[in-house]
């Protein structure tokens, strides 16, 4: 796979959209894609399911699958915030913080992403590309040009490692470079620890009681963030082991807690963090108005193809290696709780 785009090509986009006049019928699309988005974007649950629905119809759009997999570790994350373990080892302030991080992220990525994946779904009904309707949504140039390549190629790997190019510079100026985020949440203790211990990890739970999946290291770099949606794309479309993610997709309700997967490890495992929607309010986002990414990175691209280049092993689970992470930071958890106890 390569990425044979240029600054003037994408410039040449960035020209046709500036001259190009929507008919009545686009604007009824436009309007319809847009209610749907802001349906579903509502938040980590509706987000989940509205990926995972949509690849269930497109089967071809394999990213959609990831997203949904990776939202369902996004609610796993968030329902911690409000478990036993970090309710000890974080104040209020600290966990909301974290808790709006996450949130932020996929909202931005679910705003962007979800008109892409219904334009595309749109095209396939009508049988006409409306890729140039890309524009009304502020979806970059990139992407225009990648979903043009996919309606001709049909290259599902390069459409999945298209769109987590696209996510990861969606989410790094207003998320991971956000001045008082880098502050509050990236520079804390907290997270250092947990990057530096890999106690931070993407799981893909089968029904037969087995994770997979990878650890969550230097996340702040962008590289990184890439080449991680990679290894996660590999090991989830793996051919011996796509099918069985796909049952427990398909058979087990995301509620944002991990006793959604936990249930299935250990019958004596009793559930720990709350449902999501009991946990926390919807949050009211501000649209976030950026430069197309692109014009500064394009030069990037074909490094970042490079980067996530790389042959899939087979993958072995990491079930008790995960556990065995968990009950780590939970003992060390309740070691600085107790030393902190004694210190009064």
């Amino acid at each position: 796979m390569f990425f044979r785009s240029t600054n003037l090509a994408y410039e040449n986009i960035k020209n046709k959209r500036k001259n190009y006049k929507y008919s009545h019928q686009e604007n009824k699309f436009i309007t319809e894609i847009k209610k749907n988005t802001v349906k579903f974007n509502v938040d980590n649950v509706s987000r989940t399911e509205a990926y995972a629905n949509f690849f269930y119809s497109n089967p071809e759009i394999k990213w959609s699958f990831l997203a949904s997999m990776v939202s369902r570790n996004a609610g796993w994350n968030m329902t911690d915030l409000k478990g036993r373990w970090f309710t000890l080892a974080l104040d209020e302030q600290q966990r909301d913080r974290l808790f709006f991080t996450y949130e932020r992220a996929n909202w931005i990525i679910f705003q962007d992403a979800y008109p892409q994946l219904l334009l595309y779904e749109l095209s396939k009904k009508l049988g006409t590309s409306l890729f140039h309707l890309l524009h009304a949504f502020s979806v970059s140039v990139f992407m225009e040009q990648e979903w043009e390549v996919f309606w001709s190629c049909k290259n599902e790997e390069r459409l999945v490692t298209s769109l987590i190019i696209n996510e990861q510079n969606m989410i790094d100026h207003p998320v991971i470079k956000n001045p008082s985020l880098q502050k509050d949440v990236f520079q804390s203790l907290a997270f250092i620890l947990q990057d530096i211990g890999h106690f931070s990890c993407v799981v893909f739970p089968t029904l037969d009681g087995e994770l997979y999946g990878h650890s969550v290291y230097h996340f702040k770099n962008i590289n990184n963030r890439i080449l991680l949606g990679k290894q996660l794309s590999n090991i989830l479309f793996h051919p011996e082991l796509f099918m069985k993610f796909y049952s427990f997709s398909k058979k087990t309700v995301h509620t944002g807690s991990r006793y959604d997967y936990e249930k299935y490890l250990h019958k004596n495992f009793t559930r720990q963090t709350p449902f999501l929607r009991v946990a926390y309010d919807i949050v009211q986002h501000v649209p976030v108005v950026q430069e197309d990414w692109v014009f500064k990175q394009h030069k990037k691209i074909s490094n970042w193809n490079a980067i996530v280049e790389e042959k899939a092993k087979h993958p072995n689970p990491l079930t008790h290696w995960f556990l065995h992470k968990q009950n780590e930071l939970h003992g060390l958890i309740a070691l600085n709780n107790w030393v902190l106890r004694d210190k009064r």
